[in-house]
């Protein structure tokens, strides 16, 4: 019997253009998958020919999600080019905006973008209140807006939507599906924790703005320095930054720890969890510097998901080719040397099944030709996973004292072992684990700014840039999606040549020349659907990994042609 076809596009709930495509055999396992963002990235273009201490402003319109990471990349690209001393204060600064964009996006990341994978929301409105806050006590011994009374009312509100016909956010998701494994208690529990989620974000939010100027898109980094120096020296301000911290850490003891303890709990046995990944090569980045001399995550790699030794990078292994990337270069280049020149060949017709179960024919990727606008980064020839799962299992095997404790203690707590965090369970719980060392740690970032502004308030190194020389640099470091580096090449005072090496490259490539997957097309293999109308397995493994396509790729039009038109149902708009 011939393979069937599941095309999911798109996928994400905020970045829509990554579509996913996979064969399922009769039993409806999957035999093939591929993985396809659909739009260009023509940032690294866009930035050539001008001045490089522009790139960062340029550059963090990548995202509208993490602006300041790649911000930061193209600022500290250009420092590492022409060698620039940073002042202190500056490290702590982009420091502290790194923490509070970590908090914010992985709250908003688990509640709003992936949350829903593990909790049925239908399934909550059945729960018994007072029942549900018992429950709670299971997994945090002050559990967080879990009151019976409180829990009654989330009921009532999202019932509301029910009988109004209109599920609104809740809409559109395969509610009922057997893969779900929380209680309907539990799902009420969860349920609240999510709507409590949204106020809270606008914390973490703010964070980043009392001393990025603006979020999502900060703007006090320059290449030397920072420029936030009335909030940095305003004793009112840094109040504040300590006080939305706090209220933050609050949230991520109190609800999210637990809440993933519990999911850790729920689906220590749903097979489509805790199936193994298969590329089992995983590096991350440093990150977040809490003193002079140490940071919270640092950089190195680990292989064949071995925890007993961790390597060093060599930056010279990094290669990006375009086998399959509608790219006109096809072998494998170093990102100094790399080349972004489109070559689009379109989608071929193919059967697949619908929403109904039928079979109709839609365009599809061509898998023996160009398929995705993302490039394949390699290293050392090898497929790498790279994400908070990978900064958890690398400072593991490095012997991080701090992220062994946090390790330890949920796998303890939740009774898993340590070759669950292989899985997508386990990178759903790395990303909780990374959040729950920064609301742990942060705080030091915090006291060594404050003790070294007694003596010390510089935050600017003049940096000239010699129009007579060439220059080039790197900027490699751990963001919230994982490893991120900006390779710069810089002559005649210009930008030559630019590339960007994003998490969601290093996860969502599409095979290489030898026919290597990367790790969302090669962990969807052998993966069981329950029902290939509502895949719901699939969306849950892809939203694991907080797909940010827009970083990988991204869409212009220089003369102004218009590239889409969208029409909203009149019903929708209130």
């Amino acid at each position: 019997m011939a393979n069937k076809r599941i095309v999911i596009d798109p996928i994400t709930r905020i970045e829509g253009h990554l579509r996913i495509e996979v064969e399922v055999d009769e039993n409806n396992v999957i035999t093939n998958a591929f993985s396809s963002s659909t739009l260009w990235r023509g940032l690294e273009v866009i930035v050539k020919g001008r001045d490089p201490k522009d790139v960062g402003l340029i550059v963090q319109r990548i995202c509208g999600v993490c602006t300041s990471s790649h911000y930061r990349a193209g600022i500290e690209a250009v420092e590492d080019a022409i060698k620039v001393n940073l002042p202190l204060n500056a490290k702590y600064v982009r420091s502290m905006i790194a923490q509070a964009l970590f908090l914010h996006d992985h709250i908003v990341h688990f509640y709003l973008l992936h949350g829903l994978d593990w909790v049925d929301v239908i399934s909550a409105l059945k729960a018994d209140p007072k029942k549900a806050e018992q429950e709670s006590f299971k997994y945090c011994k002050t559990p967080y807006a879990t009151g019976e009374a409180e829990l009654k009312a989330v009921q009532e509100k999202v019932q509301k939507m029910v009988d109004g016909g209109q599920l609104g956010i809740f809409a559109n998701g395969y509610w009922g599906n057997k893969t779900y494994k929380l209680s309907p208690e539990q799902n009420l529990i969860a349920l609240s924790h999510y709507l409590r989620a949204i106020e809270v974000q606008r914390d973490a939010a703010k964070l980043m703005a009392i001393l990025g100027g603006k979020q999502p898109h900060p703007q006090s980094f320059v290449v030397g320095g920072v420029t936030c120096v009335r909030d940095l020296l305003d004793p009112s301000r840094l109040a504040e930054w300590k006080t939305r911290f706090e209220n933050v850490k609050a949230f991520v003891d109190c609800a999210y720890y637990p809440d993933v303890l519990m999911a850790g709990k729920m689906y220590a046995n749903e097979p489509s969890v805790v199936q193994e990944v298969s590329v089992p090569n995983f590096m991350s980045g440093d990150g977040i510097a809490l003193n002079a001399q140490e940071n919270l995550f640092n950089a190195g790699y680990i292989l064949n998901k071995d925890l007993s030794q961790a390597f060093k990078i060599d930056e010279n292994l990094i290669m990006e080719e375009c086998t399959h990337s509608w790219y006109q270069e096809n072998k494998p280049l170093h990102p100094y040397d790399g080349e972004t020149e489109p070559n689009y060949t379109g989608f071929v017709e193919k059967m697949t099944i619908d929403g109904e179960g039928k079979n109709v024919a839609i365009p599809a990727i061509n898998e023996k030709g160009k398929y995705s606008w993302i490039k394949s980064p390699r290293y050392d020839s090898k497929p790498f996973e790279v994400g908070p799962l990978a900064c958890m299992l690398v400072g593991y095997a490095q012997g991080n004292e701090r992220i062994k404790r946090v390790v330890d203690e949920f796998l303890q707590a939740s009774g898993l072992p340590v070759k669950a965090l292989f899985t997508t369970l386990g990178r759903t719980a790395g990303r909780m684990l990374q959040t729950k060392l920064i609301v742990d740690y942060g705080m030091e970032t915090f006291n060594a700014l404050i003790e070294n502004l007694k003596n010390d308030e510089s935050t600017y190194t003049p940096c000239p840039i010699d129009e007579k020389k060439e220059y080039r640099g790197r900027y490699i470091g751990e963001v919230p999606r994982g490893m991120l580096s900006h390779w710069i090449r810089i002559k005649d005072g210009k930008v030559e040549n630019y590339q960007c090496v994003v998490p969601s490259t290093w996860n969502a490539g599409p095979e290489d020349s030898q026919g290597k997957k990367g790790p969302y097309e090669a962990n969807l293999i052998g993966m069981k659907i329950e029902d290939i109308t509502k895949p719901l397995e699939i969306i849950r493994e892809i939203h694991s990994y907080d797909p940010c396509i827009a970083c990988a790729v991204h869409v212009m039009d220089t003369k102004g042609n218009k590239l889409g038109e969208y029409k909203i149902d009149p019903k929708y708009l209130g």
